[in-house]
Protein backbone atom coordinates (compact mmCIF):
# COMPACT_ATOMS: atom_id res chain seq x y z
CA UNK A 1 0.00 0.00 0.00
CA UNK A 2 1.30 3.54 -1.16
CA UNK A 3 2.24 5.32 2.31
CA UNK A 4 -0.38 7.85 3.36
CA UNK A 5 1.29 10.68 5.07
CA UNK A 6 -0.14 12.47 7.52
CA UNK A 7 -0.48 16.48 6.46
CA UNK A 8 -1.92 18.12 9.52
CA UNK A 9 -3.84 17.39 12.75
CA UNK A 10 -6.67 19.31 14.14
CA UNK A 11 -7.91 19.75 17.54
CA UNK A 12 -11.47 21.34 18.87
CA UNK A 13 -13.00 20.98 22.08
CA UNK A 14 -16.93 20.55 22.72
CA UNK A 15 -19.33 21.15 25.03
CA UNK A 16 -22.48 19.49 25.73
CA UNK A 17 -25.18 19.42 28.15
CA UNK A 18 -26.50 15.99 29.83
CA UNK A 19 -29.39 15.02 30.73
CA UNK A 20 -28.80 15.63 34.52
CA UNK A 21 -26.26 16.30 36.94
CA UNK A 22 -23.78 13.77 37.20
CA UNK A 23 -22.77 13.17 40.70
CA UNK A 24 -19.69 11.28 42.25
CA UNK A 25 -17.34 10.96 45.01
CA UNK A 26 -14.92 13.44 43.96
CA UNK A 27 -17.41 16.16 42.02
CA UNK A 28 -21.04 16.68 40.25
CA UNK A 29 -21.01 17.02 36.47
CA UNK A 30 -23.06 19.67 35.08
CA UNK A 31 -21.66 19.21 31.30
CA UNK A 32 -19.50 17.03 29.01
CA UNK A 33 -16.23 18.62 26.77
CA UNK A 34 -14.83 16.20 24.42
CA UNK A 35 -11.57 17.05 22.87
CA UNK A 36 -12.15 15.78 19.19
CA UNK A 37 -9.12 15.24 17.14
CA UNK A 38 -9.20 15.33 13.31
CA UNK A 39 -6.42 13.80 11.28
CA UNK A 40 -5.90 14.73 7.87
CA UNK A 41 -3.89 11.81 5.57
CA UNK A 42 -2.32 12.90 1.99
CA UNK A 43 -4.33 10.38 0.70
CA UNK A 44 -7.75 12.27 1.32
CA UNK A 45 -8.87 10.15 4.50
CA UNK A 46 -9.53 11.54 7.61
CA UNK A 47 -9.50 9.67 10.80
CA UNK A 48 -11.19 10.95 13.96
CA UNK A 49 -10.67 10.50 17.59
CA UNK A 50 -11.66 11.77 20.64
CA UNK A 51 -10.06 12.31 24.20
CA UNK A 52 -12.65 13.08 27.24
CA UNK A 53 -12.60 13.10 31.10
CA UNK A 54 -14.73 12.56 33.93
CA UNK A 55 -15.73 16.27 35.81
CA UNK A 56 -12.37 17.65 34.10
CA UNK A 57 -9.32 16.93 36.57
CA UNK A 58 -11.21 16.01 39.50
CA UNK A 59 -10.77 12.10 38.24
CA UNK A 60 -7.13 12.18 36.57
CA UNK A 61 -3.97 14.20 35.85
CA UNK A 62 -5.43 14.93 32.14
CA UNK A 63 -8.55 17.46 30.54
CA UNK A 64 -9.64 18.52 27.38
CA UNK A 65 -8.28 21.61 27.43
CA UNK A 66 -4.67 19.76 28.13
CA UNK A 67 -5.15 17.33 25.73
CA UNK A 68 -5.57 20.15 23.13
CA UNK A 69 -2.59 22.10 24.00
CA UNK A 70 -0.36 18.74 23.83
CA UNK A 71 -1.56 17.69 20.79
CA UNK A 72 -1.20 21.02 19.42
CA UNK A 73 2.50 21.80 20.69
CA UNK A 74 3.78 18.20 20.82
CA UNK A 75 1.85 15.55 19.27
CA UNK A 76 1.64 16.95 16.07
CA UNK A 77 5.16 18.49 15.49
CA UNK A 78 5.49 14.45 15.97
CA UNK A 79 3.57 13.56 13.78
CA UNK A 80 2.93 15.36 10.50
CA UNK A 81 5.28 14.17 7.26
CA UNK A 82 4.96 10.75 9.15
CA UNK A 83 3.15 7.09 7.27
CA UNK A 84 -0.18 7.30 8.92
CA UNK A 85 -0.83 3.54 8.11
CA UNK A 86 2.32 2.58 11.25
CA UNK A 87 0.21 3.35 13.71
CA UNK A 88 2.48 1.11 15.54
CA UNK A 89 5.33 2.43 15.03
CA UNK A 90 3.90 6.06 15.27
CA UNK A 91 2.93 5.32 19.06
CA UNK A 92 6.01 4.21 19.99
CA UNK A 93 7.45 6.64 18.60
CA UNK A 94 4.97 8.94 20.56
CA UNK A 95 5.79 6.91 23.67
CA UNK A 96 9.55 7.53 23.44
CA UNK A 97 8.75 11.49 23.04
CA UNK A 98 5.98 12.32 25.25
CA UNK A 99 5.70 10.91 28.75
CA UNK A 100 2.24 9.72 30.17
CA UNK A 101 -0.58 11.62 28.38
CA UNK A 102 -2.83 8.42 28.02
CA UNK A 103 -6.02 10.70 27.03
CA UNK A 104 -4.11 11.95 24.65
CA UNK A 105 -2.38 9.13 23.19
CA UNK A 106 -5.46 6.90 22.89
CA UNK A 107 -7.44 10.05 20.74
CA UNK A 108 -4.47 10.43 18.74
CA UNK A 109 -4.29 6.58 18.09
CA UNK A 110 -8.09 6.40 17.63
CA UNK A 111 -8.07 8.70 14.36
CA UNK A 112 -5.20 6.50 13.19
CA UNK A 113 -7.37 3.13 13.62
CA UNK A 114 -10.63 5.22 12.21
CA UNK A 115 -8.23 6.15 8.70
CA UNK A 116 -6.96 2.84 8.17
CA UNK A 117 -9.90 1.46 8.74
CA UNK A 118 -11.73 3.89 6.50
CA UNK A 119 -8.68 3.17 4.07
CA UNK A 120 -8.82 -0.51 4.19
CA UNK A 121 -12.62 -0.65 3.99
CA UNK A 122 -12.90 -2.81 7.32
CA UNK A 123 -14.13 -1.60 10.85
CA UNK A 124 -11.59 -1.20 13.84
CA UNK A 125 -12.33 -4.25 14.97
CA UNK A 126 -11.30 -6.09 12.38
CA UNK A 127 -7.89 -4.01 13.06
CA UNK A 128 -8.04 -5.64 16.36
CA UNK A 129 -8.07 -8.82 15.67
CA UNK A 130 -11.61 -9.88 14.54
CA UNK A 131 -14.68 -9.29 16.95
CA UNK A 132 -16.65 -12.30 18.98
CA UNK A 133 -19.87 -10.53 19.01
CA UNK A 134 -21.73 -7.74 17.36
CA UNK A 135 -23.80 -6.44 20.45
CA UNK A 136 -22.47 -5.81 23.34
CA UNK A 137 -24.86 -5.27 27.11
CA UNK A 138 -24.17 -2.05 28.78
CA UNK A 139 -25.09 -0.84 32.04
CA UNK A 140 -26.41 2.47 33.43
CA UNK A 141 -25.28 4.64 35.99
CA UNK A 142 -27.68 6.15 38.60
CA UNK A 143 -26.08 9.50 40.11
CA UNK A 144 -28.56 11.34 41.01
CA UNK A 145 -27.70 11.13 44.56
CA UNK A 146 -31.71 11.00 45.05
CA UNK A 147 -33.14 7.62 46.00
CA UNK A 148 -36.20 8.08 44.92
CA UNK A 149 -35.29 9.71 41.70
CA UNK A 150 -32.30 6.84 41.06
CA UNK A 151 -35.49 4.42 41.47
CA UNK A 152 -37.50 6.46 39.07
CA UNK A 153 -34.74 6.82 36.30
CA UNK A 154 -33.78 2.92 36.76
CA UNK A 155 -38.02 2.46 36.33
CA UNK A 156 -38.03 3.84 32.86
CA UNK A 157 -34.74 1.70 31.91
CA UNK A 158 -36.21 -1.41 32.22
CA UNK A 159 -39.86 -0.13 30.65
CA UNK A 160 -38.04 0.65 27.53
CA UNK A 161 -35.67 -2.28 27.73
CA UNK A 162 -32.65 0.23 27.58
CA UNK A 163 -31.06 -1.38 30.38
CA UNK A 164 -30.98 -3.76 33.47
CA UNK A 165 -27.86 -3.87 34.99
CA UNK A 166 -27.18 -0.40 37.41
CA UNK A 167 -24.34 0.85 38.53
CA UNK A 168 -24.55 3.39 41.59
CA UNK A 169 -22.50 6.01 42.47
CA UNK A 170 -21.30 6.76 46.25
CA UNK A 171 -18.64 7.53 48.26
CA UNK A 172 -19.56 11.20 48.08
CA UNK A 173 -21.76 10.80 52.17
CA UNK A 174 -21.34 8.60 55.30
CA UNK A 175 -21.34 4.86 54.05
CA UNK A 176 -24.41 3.93 56.21
CA UNK A 177 -26.19 6.74 54.05
CA UNK A 178 -24.90 4.94 51.06
CA UNK A 179 -25.29 1.80 51.64
CA UNK A 180 -29.28 2.63 52.85
CA UNK A 181 -29.44 4.05 49.23
CA UNK A 182 -27.88 1.08 47.65
CA UNK A 183 -30.32 -1.20 49.51
CA UNK A 184 -33.42 0.66 48.57
CA UNK A 185 -33.02 0.79 45.30
CA UNK A 186 -32.08 -3.61 44.92
CA UNK A 187 -35.44 -3.96 46.82
CA UNK A 188 -37.44 -1.67 44.20
CA UNK A 189 -35.27 -3.34 41.35
CA UNK A 190 -36.00 -7.30 42.61
CA UNK A 191 -35.12 -9.93 39.89
CA UNK A 192 -35.57 -7.28 37.03
CA UNK A 193 -32.11 -6.01 37.63
CA UNK A 194 -28.74 -5.88 38.95
CA UNK A 195 -27.00 -3.48 41.00
CA UNK A 196 -23.45 -2.32 41.19
CA UNK A 197 -21.41 -0.11 42.66
CA UNK A 198 -18.59 2.33 42.21
CA UNK A 199 -16.91 4.38 45.17
CA UNK A 200 -14.26 6.19 43.14
CA UNK A 201 -11.86 5.54 45.70
CA UNK A 202 -13.66 7.55 48.68
CA UNK A 203 -13.07 4.90 51.37
CA UNK A 204 -10.51 4.26 54.01
CA UNK A 205 -9.87 0.40 53.84
CA UNK A 206 -11.32 0.71 57.24
CA UNK A 207 -14.27 2.11 55.83
CA UNK A 208 -14.54 -0.82 53.09
CA UNK A 209 -14.13 -3.24 55.67
CA UNK A 210 -17.35 -2.65 57.21
CA UNK A 211 -19.00 -1.26 54.27
CA UNK A 212 -18.50 -3.99 51.66
CA UNK A 213 -20.29 -7.10 53.66
CA UNK A 214 -23.11 -4.36 54.22
CA UNK A 215 -23.60 -4.28 50.62
CA UNK A 216 -23.53 -7.73 49.91
CA UNK A 217 -26.28 -8.30 52.03
CA UNK A 218 -28.02 -5.71 50.65
CA UNK A 219 -27.60 -7.41 46.76
CA UNK A 220 -24.88 -5.56 45.26
CA UNK A 221 -22.84 -8.01 43.16
CA UNK A 222 -19.94 -5.94 42.57
CA UNK A 223 -17.90 -2.97 44.46
CA UNK A 224 -15.17 -0.79 41.63
CA UNK A 225 -12.62 1.06 43.48
CA UNK A 226 -13.77 0.95 47.20
CA UNK A 227 -10.34 2.50 48.10
CA UNK A 228 -7.44 4.76 46.14
CA UNK A 229 -4.65 2.25 46.40
CA UNK A 230 -3.70 -1.34 45.47
CA UNK A 231 -2.27 -2.67 48.20
CA UNK A 232 -4.96 -2.07 49.99
CA UNK A 233 -7.76 -3.48 47.31
CA UNK A 234 -5.10 -6.55 47.49
CA UNK A 235 -5.86 -6.97 51.06
CA UNK A 236 -9.64 -6.48 50.59
CA UNK A 237 -10.05 -9.00 48.08
CA UNK A 238 -11.33 -12.94 48.40
CA UNK A 239 -13.01 -11.34 52.51
CA UNK A 240 -16.30 -10.75 51.03
CA UNK A 241 -19.03 -12.70 48.83
CA UNK A 242 -18.63 -9.91 46.03
CA UNK A 243 -16.60 -8.87 43.23
CA UNK A 244 -13.94 -6.17 43.80
CA UNK A 245 -12.92 -4.44 40.34
CA UNK A 246 -9.91 -2.40 39.92
CA UNK A 247 -10.27 0.97 38.10
CA UNK A 248 -8.61 3.92 38.61
CA UNK A 249 -5.71 2.30 39.70
CA UNK A 250 -5.64 0.73 36.65
CA UNK A 251 -3.34 2.83 34.54
CA UNK A 252 -2.17 0.49 31.09
CA UNK A 253 -0.50 -2.92 31.06
CA UNK A 254 2.23 -2.22 33.61
CA UNK A 255 -0.33 -1.75 36.40
CA UNK A 256 -2.26 -4.01 35.07
CA UNK A 257 0.51 -6.75 35.57
CA UNK A 258 0.98 -5.28 38.75
CA UNK A 259 -2.41 -5.63 40.22
CA UNK A 260 -2.26 -9.14 38.87
CA UNK A 261 0.61 -10.19 40.09
CA UNK A 262 -0.72 -9.15 43.63
CA UNK A 263 -3.86 -10.57 43.34
CA UNK A 264 -5.28 -7.33 43.72
CA UNK A 265 -8.41 -7.42 41.81
CA UNK A 266 -11.74 -9.70 40.76
CA UNK A 267 -12.70 -7.58 37.60
CA UNK A 268 -10.74 -5.14 35.70
CA UNK A 269 -12.36 -1.99 33.98
CA UNK A 270 -10.32 -1.96 30.74
CA UNK A 271 -10.84 1.96 29.75
CA UNK A 272 -9.23 2.61 26.37
CA UNK A 273 -8.22 6.23 27.26
CA UNK A 274 -7.24 5.65 30.83
CA UNK A 275 -5.23 2.59 29.16
CA UNK A 276 -3.48 4.97 26.60
CA UNK A 277 -5.51 3.50 23.40
CA UNK A 278 -6.58 0.72 22.02
CA UNK A 279 -3.41 -1.35 21.33
CA UNK A 280 -2.43 -0.60 25.20
CA UNK A 281 -6.05 -1.59 25.99
CA UNK A 282 -5.41 -5.21 24.09
CA UNK A 283 -2.25 -6.02 26.59
CA UNK A 284 -4.20 -5.07 29.62
CA UNK A 285 -6.89 -7.70 28.14
CA UNK A 286 -4.01 -10.47 27.51
CA UNK A 287 -2.64 -9.64 31.21
CA UNK A 288 -5.80 -10.01 32.38
CA UNK A 289 -6.62 -13.39 30.73
CA UNK A 290 -3.30 -14.47 31.69
CA UNK A 291 -4.15 -14.39 35.15
CA UNK A 292 -7.97 -15.06 35.19
CA UNK A 293 -8.85 -11.94 36.09
CA UNK A 294 -12.80 -11.19 34.70
CA UNK A 295 -13.28 -8.08 32.42
CA UNK A 296 -15.84 -4.97 32.30
CA UNK A 297 -16.07 -2.57 29.70
CA UNK A 298 -15.71 0.51 31.12
CA UNK A 299 -16.38 4.33 30.24
CA UNK A 300 -14.91 8.02 30.86
CA UNK A 301 -18.50 8.56 29.63
CA UNK A 302 -17.25 9.73 26.21
CA UNK A 303 -18.94 11.03 23.63
CA UNK A 304 -19.99 8.80 20.47
CA UNK A 305 -16.17 8.66 19.11
CA UNK A 306 -14.46 7.04 22.21
CA UNK A 307 -17.61 5.02 22.96
CA UNK A 308 -17.44 3.56 19.27
CA UNK A 309 -14.03 3.00 19.43
CA UNK A 310 -14.56 1.49 22.65
CA UNK A 311 -17.45 -0.88 21.40
CA UNK A 312 -14.52 -1.81 18.68
CA UNK A 313 -11.97 -2.87 21.22
CA UNK A 314 -14.59 -5.04 23.38
CA UNK A 315 -16.11 -6.47 20.60
CA UNK A 316 -12.54 -8.10 19.87
CA UNK A 317 -12.31 -9.18 23.72
CA UNK A 318 -12.65 -13.91 23.77
CA UNK A 319 -14.37 -13.13 27.32
CA UNK A 320 -15.95 -9.94 28.53
CA UNK A 321 -17.93 -11.54 31.85
CA UNK A 322 -19.24 -8.30 33.33
CA UNK A 323 -20.67 -6.72 30.27
CA UNK A 324 -20.00 -2.83 29.59
CA UNK A 325 -20.60 0.38 30.68
CA UNK A 326 -20.67 2.39 27.13
CA UNK A 327 -23.61 4.65 28.45
CA UNK A 328 -21.89 7.81 27.82
CA UNK A 329 -23.26 9.41 24.32
CA UNK A 330 -26.85 8.20 26.48
CA UNK A 331 -26.27 11.10 28.92
CA UNK A 332 -25.52 13.49 26.22
CA UNK A 333 -29.10 15.67 25.28
CA UNK A 334 -27.59 16.12 21.62
CA UNK A 335 -27.13 13.89 18.67
CA UNK A 336 -23.29 15.24 16.56
CA UNK A 337 -24.02 11.66 15.30
CA UNK A 338 -25.32 11.86 11.70
CA UNK A 339 -26.75 8.50 12.09
CA UNK A 340 -27.80 7.57 16.33
CA UNK A 341 -26.27 4.41 17.76
CA UNK A 342 -28.69 1.84 18.00
CA UNK A 343 -29.30 1.24 21.95
CA UNK A 344 -32.06 -1.45 21.96
CA UNK A 345 -32.91 -4.32 23.93
CA UNK A 346 -30.43 -3.96 26.97
CA UNK A 347 -27.47 -4.10 24.63
CA UNK A 348 -25.39 -1.71 22.01
CA UNK A 349 -24.83 -2.59 18.57
CA UNK A 350 -21.22 -1.97 17.27
CA UNK A 351 -21.02 -0.68 13.71
CA UNK A 352 -20.10 -2.62 10.60
CA UNK A 353 -19.12 0.40 8.66
CA UNK A 354 -15.04 1.45 7.82
CA UNK A 355 -13.20 2.38 10.77
CA UNK A 356 -15.57 3.41 13.57
CA UNK A 357 -18.15 3.19 11.26
CA UNK A 358 -19.87 6.97 12.73
CA UNK A 359 -20.06 9.98 10.74
CA UNK A 360 -20.28 13.17 12.47
CA UNK A 361 -23.35 15.88 12.26
CA UNK A 362 -20.74 18.54 11.35
CA UNK A 363 -23.12 21.33 11.76
CA UNK A 364 -23.62 20.15 15.35
CA UNK A 365 -20.33 20.07 15.92
CA UNK A 366 -19.76 23.64 15.08
CA UNK A 367 -22.22 24.41 16.75
CA UNK A 368 -21.15 23.50 20.61
CA UNK A 369 -17.58 23.97 19.64
CA UNK A 370 -15.96 26.12 21.87
CA UNK A 371 -14.36 29.55 20.91
CA UNK A 372 -11.29 29.47 23.71
CA UNK A 373 -10.29 27.37 26.60
CA UNK A 374 -12.24 28.09 30.00
CA UNK A 375 -15.58 26.94 30.95
CA UNK A 376 -16.46 25.79 33.75
CA UNK A 377 -19.23 22.42 33.61
CA UNK A 378 -18.20 21.18 37.10
CA UNK A 379 -18.12 22.15 40.61
CA UNK A 380 -17.14 20.74 43.64
CA UNK A 381 -19.44 19.11 46.36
Amino acid sequence: MPAAIIERIETSLVDLPTIRPHKLSVATMHGQTMMLVKLYCSDGIVGIGEGTTIAGMAYGPESPEAMKLSIDAYFAPAMIGRDATRIQALMVNLGKLIKVNHFAKSAIETALLDAQGKRLGVPISELLGGRHRDRLPVAWTLASGDTARDIDEAERMLDTRRHRVFKLKIGARDPSADIQHVAAIRRALGDRGTVRVDVNMAWSEAQASWAIPALAQAGCELVEQPVASAAALARLMRRYPVALMADEILQGPESAFDIASKHGADVFAIKIEQSGGLFAAQRVEAVAAAAGIELYGGTMLEGAVSTIASAHLFASFSQLQWGTELFGPLLITEEILTQPLDYSDFELTVPTGPGLGIELDEAKVRRFTRDGLIKATTKRD
